[in-house]
């Protein structure tokens, strides 16, 4: 690719912050950012980038509002602004979901859906969400409205199933909030079980609404590929999985016969984990709800040796309190995956103050053409 791609809505979205650049300068801007950031503690290796770096989000929300003749319209929301930047296409985003979402806004009238307006706070649909498998091509429609009441809800899904066959559940949450784009609580099912699955790395995941599940398909597998080959599992290991949300990483992990421990604060996220440990088939795969730093120093306790920690936490990176435990458990590898190489080069700082040497750095373009990347880490124990 030797030319940048424009896009209509650049400036007005700020969601994709590069796109003034071919993908080739984007991937070399990435690689001198990472450098920078965490090239004091080893080498980096080559970015790994996308052969298509287009369309690779498995996941949309599109925010809906009025224009001035009261027709409804739909876009991307813009938090500085508390405005919504309309759009019915977009570079990254996945292109059904687009159509999707095309299709539900020009069915509101037919149904008498009306759309919520911020200023006095009424009308019906706030946002819409598509989840799309990328393995499985099982499609998810979360339809948010301003309070509980979705009338011809049913009716409505089962329209828009119709259209498009791939749906295989639509989800009715509320929002009665302030934040624009959050679900607060489920209110019901208008369509099949609530969920979708997909498939990563060869093992199957089942997918709730509010499920964290890495949004590119195509760049995760490399990500956790290399997540698992820096572990270098023989199988006799105990491995935490910490932070470890539906437990993506820990049950690829698990292939190798490894016991893997899953530990998630969020009881949802827990409950998914241990749905798809039984899915999977995997008996050396368990999971518990609390904190993954505490449950290392129980198990130390215990006089259970902790030998391999895979860390992906949130862009704040790991907490103070967890990195000690970590610490004191002493496992002979780290393998750290970071969204944020602010965040990383803090954490990684902590640890090699702390008996760490930080062996391989390996960042991954999971979200092309936005600032941000992806970075996998190996750290091991400094004591022979």
């Amino acid at each position: 690719m030797n030319k940048a791609h424009s896009c209509s809505i650049y400036k007005k979205c700020g969601g994709c912050q590069l796109t003034n650049m071919t993908y080739e300068e984007q991937l070399s801007h990435k690689m001198k950012y990472v450098i920078a950031k965490l090239g004091r503690f080893c080498r980096v290796d080559e970015i790994i980038g996308m052969e298509v770096p287009f369309h690779y989000r498995n996941k949309m929300q599109a925010a809906f509002s009025t224009d001035g003749r009261g027709n409804a319209v739909s876009g991307v929301w813009q938090s500085a602004t508390s405005r919504i930047a309309k759009t019915d296409s977009c570079l990254i985003e996945d292109e059904m979901s687009n159509w999707i979402v095309r299709a539900a806004r020009g069915m509101l009238k037919e149904y008498k859906i009306t759309v919520y307006n911020p200023k006095n706070g009424k009308g019906c649909l706030r946002h819409i969400m598509v989840r799309h498998a990328k393995v499985t091509d099982e499609i998810m429609v979360v339809i948010v409205t301003n309070g509980n009441k979705f009338p011809r809800g049913k009716e409505f899904a089962a329209e828009l199933a119709r259209r498009f066959p791939l749906i295989k559940t639509v989800v009715h949450y509320i929002n009665n909030t302030d934040t624009p784009l959050w679900m607060e609580k489920e209110n019901e099912v208008l369509l099949g079980e609530g969920y979708l699955e997909d498939v990563l790395c060869g093992c199957r995941f089942k997918i709730s609404p509010k499920s964290f599940y890495q949004i590119n398909s195509v760049q995760t597998e490399k990500l956790y590929g290399k997540a698992v080959e820096f572990a270098d599992l023989n199988g006799k290991e105990t491995v935490i999985d910490a932070y470890c949300g539906i437990g993506t990483i820990g049950i690829i992990a698990s292939k190798s016969g490894a016991n893997v421990i899953g530990i998630e604060t969020e009881p949802s996220a827990v409950k998914n984990a241990k749905e798809n440990a039984k899915l999977n088939d995997i008996g050396n795969y368990k999971v518990y709800l609390g904190d993954a730093g505490k449950v290392m120093t129980e198990m130390l306790k215990n006089g259970v040796k902790t030998d391999v920690v895979f860390a992906d936490p949130p862009r704040p990176g790991c907490s103070k309190e967890f990195l000690a435990d970590m610490v004191k458990a002493s496992p002979k590898k780290i393998v750290y995956v970071s969204c944020n190489p602010d965040t990383l080069a803090r954490d990684l700082a902590y640890l090699t103050k702390n008996g760490y040497k930080v062996n391989k750095i390996q960042p991954v373009d999971m979200f092309p053409h936005t600032g941000h990347i992806e970075v996998v880490c190996l750290l091991t124990s400094n004591e022979k």
